[in-house]
């Protein structure tokens, strides 16, 4: 019997550094994405920027670390666009999986708790898409690829008041979200501080389809501006109510609008508006052209922001991978910080002392039913 267990035991120890040897040449990253839910179209963006990311550096032999060239195993899990599942999945992949790092996840409201579970954890985390201050706020592991809502209420407030000359101003938005709030307070106190007047703040709760009530209060204030920082999914619906009640006014609005569906569900309603966002594929780069050739090639679309920031993202966890020098959560974490140059499909980047990156935002108008460059504005 003894021989026959000890015969076991080796069979087990060798498969065990069998198995372990075989992952030894393996960098596991997880991604934390919102595939079903709300906004599908962020999760899908996202995994299809992760997968394309993995796989150039795998078809070129492997990322090199200290002389080793590892492949990169993804890990994508679905966060159903909860913040108590975008939780869940951070546990799951840092607890089970192992993953080196996380990307995402996206959307403001699931990623505020993720990266409360990366930051416990001691895990480095990039979001390529949450513009909450909430989401790096006191944290060291976790990082983004976006600017904050903080500049891209200033700059849409800026925007507002010297680009469409408006000196009246309403805004709509989602008091649920925490990118919506978030970004709808800055701009408040934003457009006032530049001179303007906020003649209606009115709210909404997620899923609401109705906006009749708080749009005809914000016709009744006859404002030359109204200010939606809500996602694709919802302000076309925003618009045609609003004009359907009279209003005739220009509409801004933020990055939670840079996806094709918007051309799509909005027709001609949105025709002429502007938003801010993270590039301009129109005026893209050496180094963003040859993204959006090959994520066209790959997926018959164009590639819209949450797809360009989250290859961003892989491209500084990557770039600090490798000056990190090992596999180890906290050196990654530090090459990240010190990243004082990363040159990436949204632009040039760098981290001073935060999570959060110094670059620049653009200005797109929707116009003849495409998105279309209109301006850029730096920190």
């Amino acid at each position: 019997m003894r021989s026959v267990l000890s015969a076991v035991g080796v069979f087990l120890l060798v498969g065990l550094l069998f198995s372990t040897c075989g992952a030894a040449n393996v960098i596991v990253i997880g991604v934390n994405a919102e595939l079903t839910g709300s906004i599908p179209v962020v999760g899908q963006s996202c995994k299809n920027a992760a997968e394309m990311a993995a796989d150039e550096v795998n078809k070129a032999g492997g990322l090199e670390v200290a002389g080793v060239k590892y492949q990169i195993r993804l890990i994508v899990e679905d966060n159903e666009d909860k913040p108590e599942s975008a939780a869940a999945v951070a546990q799951k992949l840092i607890s089970q999986n192992q993953v080196l790092a996380l990307i995402g996840a996206n959307a403001s409201r699931n990623a505020i708790p993720a990266a409360q579970i990366a930051e416990s954890a001691k895990v480095p985390m990039i979001s390529p898409w949450s513009t909450n201050v909430k989401t790096t706020q006191g944290k060291r592991y976790v990082f983004r690829a976006c600017f904050i809502d903080d500049f891209q209420g200033v700059v849409c407030a800026k925007f507002a008041r010297e680009n469409l000359k408006a000196t009246k101003a309403a805004v709509l938005y989602d008091i649920a979200s925490e990118y919506n709030k978030g970004i709808a307070e800055v701009f408040k106190r934003s457009f006032e501080q530049y001179g303007g007047k906020i003649v209606a703040f009115e709210t909404y709760t997620t899923g609401d389809q109705d906006f009749s009530s708080q749009l005809t209060r914000i016709k009744q204030t006859d404002p030359e501006v109204l200010f939606l920082p809500n996602y694709y999914s919802e302000v076309p619906l925003q618009i045609q109510q609003a004009r359907r009640l009279g209003y005739t006014g220009k509409v801004l609005g933020s990055d939670s609008w840079g996806f094709p569906d918007i051309l799509k569900l909005g027709g001609a309603d949105i025709e002429g508006h502007f938003f801010s966002t993270h590039y301009a594929p129109d005026i893209a780069t050496p180094v963003a052209q040859k993204f959006i050739k090959a994520y066209e090639e790959r997926f018959k679309e164009k590639p819209d922001d949450v797809a360009a920031l989250t290859y961003d993202s892989f491209g500084m966890l990557f770039q600090a991978i490798k000056a990190a020098g090992k596999l180890d959560r906290e050196a990654v974490r530090d090459a990240l910080s010190k990243i004082t140059l990363y040159d990436g499909v949204t632009g040039k980047m760098k981290f001073e002392g935060t999570g959060d990156p110094v670059k620049s935002a653009v200005f797109i108008q929707i116009k003849g039913g495409k998105f279309t460059y209109y301006d850029s504005v730096a920190p």
